[in-house]
């Protein structure tokens, strides 16, 4: 029997420690700057062309932001963030996330409502679709495999989530850019409801 054994070091086995802050309400960081997507950056992604082109003439308003806690992006890691959706709407089609797929397909990822209403839609590459409620206190598991899109159905609230996922999952938003999403989400007799997206691209 060998008496042989592998020697690690300090150095080797000591990963420092990552320190964020955010507000658990708003989900605003105070030492992590922002990413923003502003209207005219999702446009392209809304059914009614039209009144998105008007819009973003008007006001470029800001429709989303979330913050990146800095985590390595590696397998061994989980990264996380907040995510804060605003209310608003681009013809009756509710603001929301640009959405993704993961580039490593089969990861998933979990949500966390902290304030607001909204939904997560997800849809699979195999034709499946879901929509999962947001309200406070309500977790969101999205299962591997499902682009992911958070939608704001609140007509005076930000939605605020917090999400974690594997470290090495990546974001693949091009397929979303070039396909869009099989559903829409709009607003019909003053309730959200999900209808085909015209503009889908098989």
């Amino acid at each position: 029997m060998s008496t042989t054994a592998a020697k690690t070091t300090a150095a080797e086995t000591t990963v420092q420690a990552v320190l964020t802050d955010f507000d658990v309400k708003t989900g605003l960081s105070t030492t992590k700057p922002p990413l923003q997507r502003r209207l005219s950056a999702m446009a392209d992604m809304y059914a009614d062309q039209a009144a998105a082109a008007a819009q973003v003439a008007e006001d470029d308003v800001l429709v989303y932001e979330f913050f990146d806690m800095g985590v390595p992006s590696t397998s061994g890691d989980v990264a996380y963030g907040t995510s804060i959706t605003y209310p608003g709407k681009v013809g009756d089609e509710y603001y929301m996330t640009k959405g993704h797929f993961h580039e490593v397909l089969d990861t998933a990822e979990i949500y966390y409502c902290l304030s607001g209403h909204g939904y997560m839609l997800m849809e699979n590459p195999e034709g499946d679709w879901q929509a999962a409620e947001f309200t406070p206190g309500q977790a969101v598991y999205v299962p591997r495999r499902y682009a992911h899109r958070s939608i704001n159905v609140s007509a005076t609230e930000p939605l605020v989530t917090f999400f974690a996922f594997p470290g090495h999952a990546g974001h693949d938003y091009g397929t979303i850019e070039t396909k869009g999403f099989r559903k829409l989400c709009v607003e019909r007799d003053g309730k959200p409801e999900f209808i085909d997206n015209p503009r889908w691209q098989a």
